[in-house]
């Protein structure tokens, strides 16, 4: 059963996605985590840190342990909001720029190695059934209040 249900073969595939990250990561001591981290950062502006957890799909607290682990590692610095004294601003270092291009760099060596074995029209029906899922959750059309007490 579990080879025919979409949810399996997201879950599966994206653990292996996530598997070959972190063992590409590990190569440049780093974990997948952080590659996403530096990737979800604005290089120029850089980002509120308020935004960094929604933007990833992450909760606080752990944003909060990558964070501290990439601070202390010169990969990122904290700075005062100048448009909202309560919030802070996140930037890349230098060394943070050279990381993230190595992330990016990763994340491009697989989207065209993967787009390699796939036809145009493929790939475009991949796109089009992640669309479909991510409307389907958005829309909540799956799970309703009632159906929790029935």
């Amino acid at each position: 059963m579990q080879e025919l249900t979409i949810d399996y073969a997201l879950r599966a595939t994206w653990q292996m996605v996530a598997r070959m990250y972190n063992e590409e990561a590990k190569k440049f001591d780093s974990t997948m985590a952080v590659g996403f981290t530096l990737l979800s950062i604005d290089p120029k502006k850089g980002t509120p840190s308020t935004s960094l957890g929604p933007k990833m799909g992450m909760e606080a607290t752990s944003l909060s342990r990558i964070l501290k682990s990439m601070e202390e590692k010169g990969l990122i610095e904290r700075k005062p909001n100048p448009e909202d004294g309560r919030g802070v601003l996140i930037y890349l270092t230098p060394f943070g720029l050279e990381k993230r291009k190595d992330s990016k760099d990763a994340v491009l060596r697989f989207n065209e190695a993967v787009k390699d074995q796939l036809s145009e029209s493929q790939l475009q029906g991949f796109f089009e059934v992640m669309e479909t899922i991510n409307q389907v959750i958005t829309e909540k059309k799956i799970y309703h209040k009632e159906s929790a007490t029935n």
